[in-house]
């Protein structure tokens, strides 16, 4: 399949896991029309409802700073190439490639069934995370506004929230969330990773502009919403170069910390990354994967807890050196952020609310 203009995938691979038939984004007479009329066409994108019966996710998992999150769409059309969420649209019987940037979910009643769980008396006030599988900022939140009413509802309840997103798209909710910083209830993640248009153009194909989600943090530290910028993923070869410009750039926009993870590639992720690179970075594919491979203990990917956010061996050890000396270069890393738990109130309506 030749690659789609604008999509980050260059594939629509078939999930083994699942035992998936192989499928196409436009298996139509669209893509008959390919062999006949030259270059595919763009791929549209199409949008379907989720009813799920809870919004709230949970986790125990050691290594991840949040125990609940709620993910208001399933798959994205950032297209981010090396994204970990791509393998969970084989749950809906659809690609990890293609499909996952173009055929998307939403859950129109997220908000509706937050408030239910919210007002549960054994609901445990903690950080609520966003953008933890999928994007909540991704273009279809300007039409769906899903995200934004979560936000409404926890501005409401005056209850935590974690965000974690790669557009300047937030900047549309910049009021719900100086709300909520004024008590110290959200804190943001802004992705930027790299500070080249040609690499973003090809690595994320639809998410904004870097100088956009820089200007971004600056908007959100003007207003006083605490923001991390995340360098990641850092791919050795293609983005690794940039950690002390992009580190410094954070910094100077208002970035209160940085963070990074070296790229992972779970799954169906690897065999996607790998046509990726064939197609756009075919004179360093090969250093890249065994660079990857050096960093993950001789696999392409490396699942255990610990380990999985850092990598290991030498590469691993010179990308963190590199980061922590730039982090003390721009002054970072000497504050600490814990939200407020404190000032939760139910739902109105919630049961006992009155008394």
């Amino acid at each position: 399949m030749p690659h789609r203009s604008g999509r980050g995938a260059t594939q629509n691979l078939t999930s083994k896991r699942f035992n998936l038939n192989q499928s196409e984004a436009d298996g139509d007479w669209l893509d008959a029309m390919e062999q006949i009329d030259g270059p595919a066409p763009r791929l549209r994108t199409t949008v379907l409802t989720l009813t799920p019966r809870t919004i709230i996710s949970r986790n125990a998992s050691p290594d991840i700073g949040f125990s609940q999150s709620i993910n208001a769409y399933a798959g994205c059309e950032h297209g981010c190439i090396y994204c970990f969420a791509r393998p969970s649209h084989a749950y809906h019987d659809l690609s990890p490639g293609l499909d996952f940037e173009t055929k998307l979910f939403a859950k129109p009643d997220a908000a509706k069934l937050l408030r239910a769980e919210l007002s549960k008396r054994n609901h445990v006030v903690a950080p609520i995370a966003m953008g933890t599988n999928t994007d909540p900022y991704q273009p279809i939140e300007k039409d769906w506004r899903i995200t934004r009413s979560i936000l409404e509802l926890l501005v409401e309840t005056r209850h935590p929230t974690f965000i974690t997103t790669k557009s300047d798209r937030i900047l549309r909710d910049i009021d719900l969330l100086a709300d909520l910083a004024r008590d110290r209830l959200v804190a943001v993640m802004l992705s930027v990773t790299s500070l080249d248009p040609k690499v973003a153009r090809t690595l994320e194909p639809r998410a904004p502009h870097p100088l956009r989600r820089l200007e971004a943090i600056r908007k959100l530290a003007d207003a006083g919403i605490p923001v991390t910028a995340s360098i990641s993923p850092v791919i050795p070869a293609i983005t690794d170069h940039e950690i002390e410009a992009l580190v410094a750039r954070a910094a100077q926009a208002g970035a209160r910390e940085v963070s990074y993870i070296p790229v992972r590639l779970p799954h169906e992720v690897a065999p996607l990354f790998r046509a990726w690179l064939d197609t756009h970075y075919p004179d360093r594919a090969g250093k890249v994967m065994a660079i990857i491979r050096d960093m993950r203990g001789g696999r392409d990917n490396d699942p255990d807890f610990g380990t999985r956010m850092r990598g290991q061996g030498v590469w691993a050890d010179l990308i963190r050196t590199r980061f922590s000396k730039a982090r003390k270069r721009a002054g970072l890393g000497a504050e600490r952020l814990v939200l407020r738990t404190d000032l939760f109130r139910p739902p109105e309506g919630a049961q006992m609310r009155l008394f």
